[in-house]
């Protein structure tokens, strides 16, 4: 007799905040809000979107990071990153950029565009105790490297991080959080099923149409521009019944470890982060 998968159910949806970062860059913080603080080991989720160059060409002028990585995902348009080792590039429409800011990284983040839409998502992703000094180090993937699964249906998997049932693996590696990344679009009248390793955290953040997050009892629904934040379980199954989907599935072992921020750092105490501060002051990053 087959084993029967525990499917993840829905626990809660929101909309997140609209805010603005950098030098008036506004978006919309989803995970880093009073609606959810983190969910661990996940820290913050930005996304930002606009046609309008004055929502955004302000962009992220040069700002300190430790204790954790981010997350750029582009959408669309172009974003110039550097930093403070010599590091620089152009993160362009379907790439990303994980970068890993461990011990101190001084960088910025400006559009390399004056109109058109700019729209992409940061995620922060903590680091453990253990690594959160670690060299800053960069995973920078674009579109046409980054693999992508067909699906039977019509729609597809961009698979940043992880692997799918069927072993399409992502370019990232990370054995701090074993991660799963995945942009997962599908046509109307489909679904899709994915195993999450237990105990991890995961979410869906729907960027357009609407889905039912199918378990064994029940159908819950999600709508464009919501967060989902999952139930333990073995594995996810979206219907697409209605509409044609697209949405981010993203998961990570929690690290269960005291979490201390102070602005642009996150350490496991207020003293590191204040160290942090006053190595930051002293230009030792």
């Amino acid at each position: 007799m087959e084993a029967v998968m525990i499917n993840r159910t829905l626990l809660k949806s929101f909309s997140g905040i609209n805010t603005a970062d950098g030098d008036g860059v506004k978006l919309t913080r989803i995970i880093g809000s009073p609606q959810l603080n983190m969910l661990d080991p996940f820290l913050l989720l930005d996304c930002f979107e606009s046609e309008q160059a004055q929502d955004y060409i302000g962009g992220f002028p040069e700002h300190p990071h430790r204790g954790f990585e981010t997350v750029t995902y582009l959408l669309n348009g172009k974003m110039r990153h550097k930093d403070n080792a010599g590091h620089e590039g152009v993160i362009e429409s379907g790439a990303v950029q994980w970068m890993t800011a461990g011990r101190g990284i001084l960088h910025s983040e400006m559009p390399e565009q004056e109109d058109g839409l700019l729209q992409g998502f940061q995620l922060w992703v903590n680091l453990p105790r253990t690594d959160k000094m670690t060299a800053p180090a960069y995973q920078e993937y674009a579109a046409d490297t980054i693999a992508v699964e067909a699906l039977d249906n019509g729609g597809n998997i961009k698979v940043i991080a992880g692997k799918t049932d069927k072993g399409t693996i992502g370019p990232v590696n990370n054995n701090y959080v074993f991660p799963t990344y995945m942009d997962i679009s599908l046509a109307k009248g489909s679904d899709v099923s994915q195993a999450i390793s237990v105990g991890h955290n995961a979410f869906i953040y729907l960027l357009e149409g609407e889905i039912q997050i199918v378990s064994e009892d029940s159908q819950q629904t999600l709508l464009a521009k919501e967060l989902g934040v999952l139930s333990d379980g073995e594995q996810i199954t979206i219907n697409s019944a209605e509409h044609a989907s697209r949405f981010l599935l993203i998961a990570g072992k929690p690290l269960n470890e005291p979490v201390a921020r102070g602005g642009p750092f996150v350490m496991n105490t207020e003293a590191e982060v204040r160290q942090a501060f006053v190595d930051y002051q002293r230009g030792l990053f």
